[in-house]
This record gives C-alpha cells, structure tokens and sequence, in this order.
C-alpha cells in the first residue's frame, strides 16, 4: 500500500507546484492578449493544438484530387473565410489575428505544413477550445468537401503568386463601410443622390459548405 501511495503522493505534489507556479506566472504576467506572450506560454500555445487533435485524425488521407479547380475553389473559400484572421498569404499579420492568443500563427511554416492532410482537416472540421479557431463543420458531405479543398490550398501558401493574392483581394469580404461607399459611387455615377443609409448587401457565401 505505501509503494503505491508515494508515488501518488509524489505526483500529487508535483502537480500542486505546478498549478502554483502557473498561477503565480499568471498574476504577475496578466493575462492580457495585447502582451507579448513568454516563453512558457510560446512552448504550451505550439504544443497544445496538437494534444488536442484526436490521434485517429492523422492518419486521415485526403480523399479529394488535387486539381486547379480544387485550388481554385479552396482559394476563393480562405479569402471569404479565413484571411480575415489569417491573411491572404496564410502569415497572420492582420489585425484580428496578431489580437488573438494564441495568436494566428504563420501557416506557411513547418508548423503547419508539417501537419498531416487529416489533422489540417480535423483542426478545420473542429476547431480547437480556447484558442480563436472556430468550428467550420456543417455536417454535411459538400462542407466536409470544401474543407478538404482548403486543406490542398494550405499546402500551396508557401508559394502563392503575387497574381492569386490579388485575386484574393477582390474576394475578401468588405466592410459595411467600403459597401456603402461603392453604393454611393454607382449612384453618384448613375445621377441619382445617395441615400442616408444604402442597403448593406448579404455577406458572400461559398457554396453549400461553410457558411
């Protein structure tokens, strides 16, 4: 009985000075997302994300061919859906996601592309808790389909050309301010006064997947 209870005792103990370290880091760190995280929340934020894919995930293959219309239609879906948070080029550097924590990392690094096909699909399917990946399953056939699209598309962000940048440009999804200003352009350009408040259009929708 005792060479069983030291051992827990011992891993009680442990697991007490930890959380006690931990909390102590936390209050005197804060934990505001604006501050440059440290190097223990570095080493914990790039490992947690992979505790957390379920095993049985990457060793999922992708069962979608790669193709240009493939590329395409992943493409057109990262502008719509995710270049907010992550950029057209998959580096991160936009404002919602450098105000993220963890924050968007660089996809087009080993960190990413590292990953298998299955886990870039789970992490997509499922998003992952207490970070701002979300959730994209629709639960249905044409979702899971686009997100295996996106999955051939994150494999081409390390050598994007500057020509399908621009055209992800065009697909971003605007801001109620930029679509009124175009409203009231073609209005102006039609000869008719611009309204107090023009009508903001429905947001893009891509296909039957996410929505």
């Amino acid at each position: 009985m005792r060479r069983v209870l030291k051992p827990f005792l011992f891993l009680l103990g442990l697991a007490v000075v930890v959380c006690g370290i931990g909390f102590l880091y936390f209050i005197n760190t804060g934990v505001s997302a604006k501050e440059q995280p440290g190097r223990i929340e570095e080493f914990l934020a790039s490992r947690a994300p992979n505790l957390a894919i379920a095993r049985r995930a990457r060793a999922l293959t992708n069962p979608v061919k790669e193709s240009a219309e493939v590329i395409a239609d992943g493409r057109a879906h990262f502008a719509d859906h995710c270049a907010v948070c992550h950029a057209n080029d998959g580096s991160g550097q936009t404002v919602i996601g450098q105000g993220l924590w963890p924050k968007a990392p660089d996809m087009r690094q080993e960190r990413t592309q590292n990953l298998t096909d299955g886990e870039l699909f789970w992490i997509i399917e499922n998003g992952i808790r207490f970070t701002g990946m979300p959730a994209w399953s629709t639960g249905t056939q044409e979702g899971e389909q686009a997100s295996w699209n996106l999955v051939h598309f994150i494999r081409r962000l390390p050598k994007l050309t500057p020509e399908e940048i621009e055209e992800m440009e065009s697909l971003n999804p605007k801001s109620p301010a930029e679509v009124r200003e175009e409203i009231e352009s073609e209005v102006l350009k039609s000869g008719g006064k611009p309204s107090a408040q023009p009508a903001v259009p429905h947001s893009h929708k891509h296909g039957k997947g996410h929505e």
